[in-house]
C-alpha cells in the first residue's frame, strides 16, 4: 500500500507540471506578436483613419481605403495640401469596344490639372493668376475637360501655361471630357500618377475611354469593376490612395490627359495643312507657255 501511495503521489506530481507547462504555452500562444500581411488573394482589414490620414492601429500603419489585395503602407511624414482618397463604390458600366490608334503618341501632347487646397494654390501659383472657365480645349481643341464636384464645378486658375483647380477636403469630384472632334477619340486620364482604370502607375501604354464625336463622359473615380468605380475624392496627402496603396506621394496633386486618334480617322474633316492650301488656292494658275490657236 505505501509503495502504490507513492507511485500514486509521483503521479500526481507529473500531472501538475504537465498542466502548468500546457498553460504557459496557451498563454504565450495568446500573447500579442507580429502578424504576417495577408495574402494577395485575400481581402486586407479596413480600420478607421484620422483627419491627418493616420490609422487607429499600433505603429502607425494605415488599412483603411485598400482593395482586395493591397498591402498596409507607413505614412509618410505630414504634408499640407490635399491627395485623392478612395472613396464609396459608385455605379458605373463599362462595355468593350474596338480601336486602333493612328500612334503610340498623344494626339497634341499631355493636358495637366493641379489641385490643391486654396492655400496651396496660392502658394504654388502666386499671385499672378487668374479665374478661369472649367473646361478648357486640349489636345489641339479636340477636346474640352475639367473637373466636377458635386452640382457644379470647383474655382478654376490660370497662371501662366498651368491650370489650377481648387478642392475640398472630403468633397468628391469627378473629370468630365468633350469630344469637340469630327471622330471617335481615346482618352487616358490619371490622378496623382495613377491610371483610374486600375489605380496602378499610369502610362501611355495603357487603355482608355472611347468618346464618340460630339459626346462626353464623366468619369468619377477609379475603376473597380466593369460596373463599378471608387469616387474619387479629395483627402490629406497620407490619407491619399497613392500613398496607401503604393506608399508613394510624389505626383500627388495632378491630374492627366492624354487623348489618341483613331487609325485611318483624323480627329479633323479638314486637317490644317488641307484648309491652309485651301487657302492658298490660285484664281488663276500661271499663264501657259503656248495658248491655243
Amino acid at each position: 500500500m505505501k509503495v502504490k501511495k507513492e507511485v500514486f503521489q509521483e503521479l500526481g506530481a507529473f500531472l501538475l507540471i504537465g498542466a502548468a507547462v500546457c498553460a504557459v504555452l496557451i498563454l504565450a500562444s495568446c500573447s500579442t506578436g507580429p502578424v504576417a500581411p495577408a495574402p494577395a488573394s485575400e481581402s486586407v482589414a479596413m480600420a478607421p483613419v484620422g483627419a491627418d490620414g493616420s490609422a487607429a492601429l499600433s505603429g502607425g500603419t494605415v488599412t483603411s481605403g485598400l482593395r482586395s489585395g493591397d498591402y498596409a503602407m507607413k505614412v509618410p511624414t505630414r504634408r499640407p495640401g490635399l491627395g485623392t482618397g478612395w472613396g464609396d463604390t459608385i455605379s458605373s458600366s463599362l462595355n468593350n469596344t474596338q480601336f486602333i490608334r493612328e500612334s503610340n503618341q498623344p494626339f497634341g501632347g499631355v493636358g495637366m490639372i493641379y489641385y490643391n487646397d486654396q492655400e496651396g494654390i496660392n502658394a504654388m501659383a502666386g499671385s499672378y493668376k487668374n479665374k478661369t472657365s472649367a473646361y478648357q480645349r486640349a489636345a489641339n481643341g479636340a477636346v474640352e475637360w475639367g473637373v466636377k464636384s458635386g452640382w457644379s464645378t470647383p474655382d478654376h486658375y490660370m497662371s501662366g501655361s498651368k491650370r489650377y483647380v481648387v478642392g475640398k477636403k472630403g468633397r468628391k469630384y469627378s473629370l468630365v471630357v468633350r469630344n469637340v472632334s469630327d471622330s471617335r477619340l481615346e482618352v487616358v486620364l490619371s490622378v496623382d500618377g495613377l491610371d483610374v482604370m486600375d489605380g496602378k502607375a499610369a502610362s501611355f501604354k495603357k487603355r482608355g475611354y472611347i468618346i464618340a464625336p460630339g459626346e462626353k463622359i464623366e468619369v468619377k473615380g477609379f475603376r473597380t469593376s466593369y460596373d463599378t468605380v471608387a469616387a474619387f475624392e479629395f483627402s490629406t496627402v497620407g490619407a491619399s490612395y497613392s500613398n496607401l496603396r503604393h506608399g508613394q506621394t510624389r505626383d500627388i496633386g495632378v491630374i492627366g490627359l492624354a487623348v489618341f486618334a483613331e487609325k485611318g480617322s483624323p480627329p479633323w474633316r479638314w486637317a490644317t495643312n488641307d484648309a491652309s492650301q485651301r487657302g492658298e488656292a490660285r484664281p488663276f494658275a500661271e499663264a501657259p507657255l503656248r495658248t491655243v490657236r
